[in-house]
């Protein structure tokens, strides 16, 4: 006899939940995943913060600082998002791009958290022009491939 066709009950990539035949109550499940997908989609978060806002907007996202609190305790480095049903929390996956809208810039996340591209240091001094030119350059190209702008 061959042995049971097993099914994960979440997706492999973000734990979204999934549906099984008969499953009671599915429209749950479904809004679950749908709020996972909708933070998914365009990572944007307002800023990187440690515990709540005072009053979230329904649908905002923040990411989690090192050292959290409250109801962010033990969720550092996940993307926290406000929703009619309170505090949802959204791991990042290596490689993931978000929006930080405070910092003006993308945040990458690598080595198990979020970091922004280092900013090369401007060309100063010295006799040759072409010279430093070709520095400061370098290093835009080094700062775009470990943002994974550049391959």
């Amino acid at each position: 006899m061959t042995d049971p066709l097993s099914f994960s009950s979440t997706s492999p990539r973000f734990a979204l939940p999934m549906l099984f035949a008969g499953q009671s109550q599915k429209e749950v499940i479904v809004n679950e995943a749908l709020l996972a997908a909708d933070v998914l989609l365009h990572p944007a978060v307002e800023a990187v913060i440690t515990a709540p806002p005072a009053a979230p907007a329904n649908g905002q996202c923040w990411l989690v600082g090192a050292s959290a609190t409250g109801p962010f305790a033990g969720q550092s480095g996940r993307i926290a998002a406000w929703s009619e049903g309170g505090w949802r929390f959204v791991s990042a996956r290596e490689g993931m791009r978000a929006y930080d809208i405070a910092a003006a810039a993308y945040r990458f996340f690598a080595g198990g958290t979020w970091q922004l591209a280092p900013a090369p240091t401007m060309p100063s001094g010295g006799a040759v022009i072409d010279s430093q030119a070709r520095t400061a350059i370098a290093a835009i190209i080094t700062t775009l491939r470990a943002a994974g702008v550049l391959s």
